[in-house]
């Protein structure tokens, strides 16, 4: 059993838009700098720093975002990870809300050309947090006591939807950029420790 920490990455100029960034690399403004701090600041009162390990998805935002917090707590970032990157969103990428909402319909329920299937997220995200958790072991296999997961917002649904069996996040809950998620990896599983959505 491990404790990650899932932090999503901070704001972006897209972000501050609406507009929908997937696979396309935006990197972070001013206040996403400023929220990566705050991250910092309140992981430091939780962890035992010691003993964490910080990771991050490879697109510029997320890996920002985690260097940010990694230097905040007076650690370095040990390992990019293709594999926590954001679903791919095809055809709506770029597009802003109304856009997509003329062009596919419902969020929950839209069809995008050469948007990466729901499943597939899943499982590619974990995927890769059983990779973290077997790096982060070592060669000798003793496991650091928690893992800092700066990854995006739809992988972090994704793998609460999975933790929780569907009863989380609610129809229409954003997850804010900065925030913090608490789960406990096992290897057939995992356990939601906290969730805090931002409001709607």
């Amino acid at each position: 059993m491990t404790l990650l920490t899932l932090i999503r990455h901070g704001e972006t100029d897209w972000n501050r838009a609406r507009r929908i960034q997937g696979s396309t690399d935006v990197p972070l403004n001013d206040d996403g700098r400023e929220q990566a701090r705050d991250a910092a600041a309140a992981l430091r009162t939780q962890l035992d720093i010691e003993s964490t390990v910080v990771v991050a998805s490879d697109l510029a935002r997320a890996r920002e975002t985690a260097e940010i917090i990694a230097a905040g707590l007076g650690l370095e970032v040990s390992r990019l990870y293709p594999e926590l990157r954001e679903r791919s969103y095809g055809e709506a990428e770029g597009l802003d809300g109304d856009e997509f909402l003329v062009r596919w319909g419902d969020w929950h329920t839209a069809e995008v050309p050469g948007a990466e299937p729901w499943p597939h997220l899943r499982e590619r995200g974990l995927r890769a947090l059983g990779e973290v958790v077997r790096d982060a072991g070592g060669r000798d296999g003793g496991m650091p006591a928690s893992i800092v997961v700066v990854t995006h917002g739809a992988m972090i649904r994704e793998l609460i939807r999975y933790a929780t069996d569907g009863e989380l996040p609610l129809r229409g809950e954003r997850l804010a950029n900065g925030a913090a998620f608490s789960v406990r990896y096992h290897p057939d599983r995992l356990e939601l420790l906290s969730y805090a959505p931002a409001d709607a």
